[in-house]
């Protein structure tokens, strides 16, 4: 799959959002990178979440999710749908940080 096809499949996951989460994400950047550092990781949420944040929170680089294509066609075989249902869960798993959650609290609720 192309940068550009994989890039396109993460906007329509990002877009399957429900919109009271949508609504809440200010200054966040999704982007698309080949490989992640270790080889495995699929997506990494980078940023200050909203919970977090305090009264000199201001004046920052937007918060940043990271998708490592690489990662996610192999974890899917390279079948398109399978990276789109994989795509709609790993950016609600990276949203979920930017909303303070972390993943032991999402396994403990058996979210993730």
């Amino acid at each position: 799959m192309t940068r550009r096809e994989f890039q396109k499949l993460v906007r329509e996951a990002a877009k399957a959002l429900p919109d009271e989460f949508r609504s809440k994400l200010k200054n966040i950047i999704i982007g698309v990178e080949a490989g992640s550092p270790d080889g495995d990781l699929m997506g990494l949420y980078e940023g200050v979440p909203l919970g977090e944040r305090g009264t000199g929170y201001s004046l920052c680089l937007p918060d940043k999710i990271t998708v490592f294509q690489r990662a996610v066609e192999a974890e899917c075989g390279g079948k398109k749908r399978a990276i789109k249902k994989e795509l709609i869960h790993l950016i609600r798993h990276e949203i979920a940080h930017h909303f303070g959650i972390t993943d032991e609290r999402l396994e403990d609720e058996g979210i993730y």
